[in-house]
């Protein structure tokens, strides 16, 4: 089983990406669980085409214990195994701890033995890297850890915390940072700057996206990119980036 984590800052576009790469690895024909790991509880939105799911948070509060592993999940698009993290009742709760206690609650439930995906991912906000939000890079979770940034100044700052994070676990036989991906804001110098980061963090870029309409109108669907429009060039580019990371986790390219 092949364990990532992408992080990145809010609105830069992670989920969007994450979900189009769980898409394009089930196309691939590898079995995918998502799991959402922003209080927001939309990561998985496009795979299955619902305004909301029950996040696990939503079912502790509840039901207490009194529920099962098949009320944590939804399927989604080609099969993706969709859970949402969830987050506190604002103002009553840390985000972070709802966090802990989601991904506890999926190992306690038997999620990946029962499901036996080829590939996790977590889509985490990278915003704050402490507490909850660096579960998912933490020993027994994620063996990789991808970042998504632009070349917007508070994207970068935000990859550079998140990078800074996982070589403080080193040692500890925690996830390693596998790349950073650059998903285009057209900004001035933008790879160049994005090629600093990568440079300053000793990584590297391991795949770019374009900034595209054909994003915004498949969001508009409801879908994904490689749902609703699979032929396009923006799908192709997922597709190689899903190959892309693949390479980079040890897994079979298919």
């Amino acid at each position: 089983m092949i364990k990532i984590a992408v992080y990145g800052k809010g609105g830069i576009g992670k989920s969007t990406t994450v979900s189009n790469l769980s898409a394009a690895l089930s196309n691939m024909g590898y079995k995918v669980m998502q799991i959402g790991c922003d209080p927001k509880a939309d990561s998985t939105v496009s795979l299955h085409g619902k305004e909301k799911i029950k996040t696990v948070l939503d079912l502790v509060r509840e039901k207490k214990n009194d529920f099962s592993l098949e009320d944590m999940v939804t399927k989604g698009y080609g099969g993706v195994i969709c859970v949402e993290a969830g987050g506190p009742t604002p103002g009553l709760g840390c985000a972070g701890r709802g966090i802990i206690a989601a991904l506890e609650k999926l190992a306690e439930k038997g999620a990946y033995e029962t499901y036996q995906p080829d590939v996790v991912i977590y889509d985490v906000l990278g915003d704050v890297v402490c507490g909850g939000f660096s579960m998912p890079m933490r020993g027994g979770y994620a063996d990789q850890v991808f970042v998504i940034t632009s070349g917007e100044n508070m994207a970068i700052h935000a990859a550079a915390n998140i990078a800074m994070a996982i070589d403080g676990f080193k040692g500890r036989g925690y996830a390693q940072l596998g790349g950073i991906i650059l998903n285009r804001r057209n900004v001035k110098d933008e790879e160049m700057k994005v090629k600093e980061l990568a440079a300053d963090i000793h990584s590297e870029i391991i795949g770019t996206l374009s900034r595209s309409d054909t994003v915004q109108a498949s969001e508009d669907l409801g879908k994904t990119v490689i749902e609703a429009f699979p032929d396009s060039e923006m799908a192709g580019e997922y597709r190689t980036l899903a190959k892309e990371i693949m390479k980079i986790c040890g897994g079979d390219v298919c």
